[in-house]
């Protein structure tokens, strides 16, 4: 049964995986897949700029996704390299929602022109699967005409449940809370049908100092374009606020753990979840599940810490962690770890 018995405990930073490690083998990679270039209608920053940006702020990749054109695609193999790996991607515009095809082709564009009654977008999805890329549902309550995403779910792979564009001098708003919520109402239902889609975070970024917040940190095999876009795909994601912030997700019974977007046999035993997190001042950790919140705690006046909550299978079919500040602003979130 689930218990509140748990006291916060100093984390130990030893016990975070870097993403920034030599050999760009498996390790957490910090990206932002939702970037626009001065290509882009609102954009003001050139190819170089954005990748000196990247760079600036500790990010791993960046998936550029103008709108509706690959005329920069091009543009960036001068200043990708071994430490920024460079996604080819679209910010699909259509007439009632906006979303994202990431890992396209140098060459490829993929249709905009069409709304929610016209039965398109099926076909539209599917030119971008066979391409071996991702469908993203972008900023689904994104405020102004055409913004907010009319068109179900299903099809898609992935939800941008954090998007830092339209926040002003917050990372996290009521557009973001909205979506973070419709997305967490779906997860138990989409979980028992085994379809679960993944949520990330980006900034939308079309000025300075708008990269990377928020961002979201991939576990990937390598630093590669098939790699990340798989991590993603399988949800082994979590999403910061930048990148002073460290979250580990860690379940275990029995002997045996799990970490963030994966699937845990609990066999029945009780489950440890444990969330460690660093960067977070006098912030609170709380753990949700198919029962909605089911337990919270501090974080210590210098942000590090380790909280810790037992259920067991029965109780919960999954678990996910949210990091929010002092006040409520969201700080970071993981995917969920599922228990059978």
């Amino acid at each position: 049964m689930p218990t509140d018995e748990h006291q916060t405990k100093p984390a130990p930073h030893s016990q975070f995986p870097r993403s920034r490690v030599a050999g760009r083998g498996r390790a957490w990679y910090r990206g932002d897949c939702h970037v626009h270039s001065a290509r882009s209608n609102g954009g003001e920053l050139t190819p170089e700029q954005l990748a000196a940006a990247a760079r600036d702020v500790g990010l791993d990749f960046i998936a550029i996704t103008e709108h509706n054109t690959a005329d920069t695609h091009g543009a960036w193999g001068p200043f990708a390299g071994d430490d920024l790996l460079v996604i080819l991607g679209q910010e699909v515009v259509t007439r009632t929602g906006h979303w994202l095809a990431l890992g396209l082709a140098a060459t490829d564009v993929v249709d905009w022109r069409y709304g929610v009654r016209d039965d398109a977008i099926g076909r539209h999805l599917d030119q971008v699967h066979r391409a071996g890329g991702l469908c993203v549902a972008a900023h689904p309550h994104a405020p102004y005409p055409a913004g907010v995403f009319s068109y179900p779910f299903q099809g898609f792979d992935v939800v941008e449940v954090w998007n830092g564009l339209w926040s002003s001098d917050r990372p996290w708003n009521a557009d973001n809370e909205a979506a973070l919520a419709e997305w967490g109402r779906g997860l138990a239902a989409d979980i028992h049908n085994g379809r679960w889609r993944p949520a990330i975070g980006n900034s939308d970024a079309h000025v300075a100092g708008q990269l990377g917040v928020p961002q979201t940190v991939v576990l990937a095999e390598e630093l590669s374009r098939d790699a990340v876009l798989d991590g993603i795909r399988a949800g082994r994601v979590w999403i910061a606020e930048s990148a002073t912030i460290e979250l580990l997700l860690t379940v275990s019974a029995g002997g045996r753990s799990a970490g963030t977007g994966e699937r845990l046999a609990t066999h029945g035993e009780p489950t440890v979840v444990r969330a460690e997190v660093r960067g977070v001042p006098a912030g609170r950790v709380s753990f949700h599940t198919d029962r909605g919140r089911v337990h919270s705690e501090s974080l210590p006046a210098d942000g590090a810490g380790a909280v810790q909550w037992q259920t067991d299978a029965a109780e919960s079919a999954f678990v996910r962690i949210e990091v929010r500040h002092h006040g409520g602003q969201m700080a970071a979130l993981t995917n969920p770890v599922i228990l059978a």
